[in-house]
This record gives structure tokens, sequence and C-alpha cells, in this order.
């Protein structure tokens, strides 16, 4: 295990390329982590409101927009979990090249096999979180065409 000074600074550099993709991925997190908290801060005003609302017609778009708004919650927690894993296989990179690489120890299938399983997750995560906000646009829309019909009457 005598590695100078340039055999660390080679394997740094060889190590630094998933890091940048840890960094998109926790961009993608924060992102998300931001609607799921204006998701449940929503369904807990609907929540209120649903309590004290008498009018029918209200009660029933409120409790389908209270539906969506938890389907919107499961989705983007199942994105976030996606991505979280994404993440821990891209460290799993990072780790085996730097010991490998410092150690010289065979690890390249390894690499390979976590690098895809990282970017498969991270693939399934925009998914379902492209998912979340069809949803979410759909739910606008559904809202919208509720408010059309109430001021053409």
């Amino acid at each position: 295990m005598d590695t100078s000074a340039t055999d660390l600074a080679q394997i740094i550099q060889v190590v630094v390329a998933p890091v940048f993709m840890l960094t998109g991925i926790a961009g993608f997190l924060n992102v998300m982590s931001g609607r799921l908290g204006r998701i449940v801060d929503r369904a807990r005003v609907m929540e209120r409101r649903i309590n004290i609302m008498k009018n029918p017609n209200y009660l029933e778009v409120s409790q389908n927009e209270l539906k969506n708004l938890w389907r919107r919650v499961k989705l983007i927690n199942r994105a976030i979990g996606l991505c979280v894993a994404s993440a821990l296989f891209v460290c799993g990179v990072v780790v085996c090249l730097f010991i490998g690489d410092l150690w010289l120890l065979n690890f390249r299938n390894a690499v390979i096999a976590l690098f895809v399983i990282a970017l498969v997750l991270l693939i399934f995560a925009l998914l379902t979180f492209l998912k979340e906000v069809q949803l979410a646009t759909r739910t606008l829309q559904m809202g919208k065409e509720f408010i059309d019909d109430e001021t053409a009457s």
C-alpha cells in the first residue's frame, strides 16, 4: 500500500466523475423534497377545509383533490426513495473505484453493475417524478373546469 501523492491524485481524478452524478441527484432530491413539503402543506389545508365544509358540491371536489394530493405524496416519496437508492449505488461505485485503485483490486464488474443499477434507479425516479407532475397538472385542470362551471352558471 505504498502510494505516492501522484498516485493518490490520479485515484481522486477517477473517483471525481461519479461525484458529479451525486451532485445532480442531490439537485433532484432538493426539488422533490420541496414539492413534497408543498403537497403535504396543501393536504393539511384541504383536510381542515373538508372538516368544516357544508356545500356538498365543494365537499366532493375537495375530497377528490385530497385523494389526488395523497397519490402525489406516494409518488414523490417513491421518486425520492429511488433517487436515494441511486445515490447510494453511486457511492458504492466511488468506494469500489477508490479501494480498487488504492489496493490494486479488480472491481471492474462490481463498478459496472453498481453504475448501471444507479442509472436504472435514476431513470425510474425521473419517470415517477414525471408521473407526479402530470398528476399535479391534471388536478389543476380539473379545478379550473370546476371554476369555469361555477362562473358560467
